[in-house]
């Protein structure tokens, strides 16, 4: 015999959901199933950021070249600046080289963290539409992990707003524009610390490490290090945390 419509209304909401085999579309799932769940969509990560590519650069004559193209001119006109008007190339050899390597490597960062931050609010409707983890997102918006201001941006608006002046400090700090042993020769010990424990300024050193013959001189000490331990922080730790709030994304 069914169930008449006066009974069920007096059923609460949960027993109706377990009368009728129902769930929560938005509990977390188990972190390991999360990951199963998450590998399984790397075809539409893939996807996804090629379409992003794209359509950022479908109305420009150049297409996806400015993204070369930006830092390089980027690069110009900071060699004016510090290169030339504040005579830092008279410190480095190869300046032009070691200024580029500097640029294309925090730009780089400089737009994941950027696009991380944006990565939920900027598809509240795809979100509240399907259910997909939500990692795919950041994922896909910088091929690499960031999980923690995607998720901060997500539920603090302001965080996009502070963001830029955050990363213009960053970028002054990171030894993008002179050489960092240089900088630091002379000044208090715990100044040097901050520095180079700066994870954008070890994997600047490291880049240019490959790339420039002559950069002993202005290396950081324990960058391989600095760099694999902010490496890690940033996917376990960083996943993780997004993790954490996946029943809270399309929220509100």
């Amino acid at each position: 015999m069914s169930s008449s419509p006066e009974l069920a209304g007096t059923l609460s909401a949960e027993a109706l959901a377990e009368k009728y085999g129902l769930s929560k579309s938005s509990v977390r799932p188990a972190f390991g199933d999360y990951v199963r769940d998450l590998w399984s969509r790397r075809q539409f990560v893939v996807s996804y950021a090629r379409a992003r590519i794209y359509a950022a650069y479908a109305g420009a004559r150049l297409g996806s070249l400015w993204q070369v193209l930006t830092p390089l001119l980027n690069a110009a006109v900071y060699y004016m600046v510090f290169g030339l008007m504040m005579k830092a190339a008279s410190n480095v050899e190869n300046y032009t080289a070691f200024l580029i390597s500097g640029i294309f490597v925090f730009t780089y960062t400089q737009r994941s963290v950027m696009e991380g931050t944006r990565s939920i609010s900027a598809n509240m409707s795809l979100i509240r539409t399907l259910h997909f983890p939500r990692a795919t997102l950041p994922f896909a918006y910088v091929m690499n992990e960031l999980m923690v201001f995607a998720r901060l941006g997500a539920f603090v608006g302001d965080i996009a707003q502070i963001m830029p002046f955050a990363l213009r400090t960053w970028l002054y700090v990171s030894g993008v524009f002179f050489s960092i042993p240089a900088a630091l020769a002379g000044k208090p010990w715990w100044i040097a610390q901050l520095i180079t424990l700066n994870p954008a300024a070890a994997y600047i050193d490291i880049v240019r490490q490959s790339l420039l013959a002559h950069h002993e001189a202005h290396s950081l000490p324990n960058a391989w290090p600095i760099a694999i331990g902010w490496a890690l922080v940033a996917l376990v730790g960083g996943f993780w945390y997004f993790w954490r709030a996946e029943d809270r994304y399309g929220r509100g």
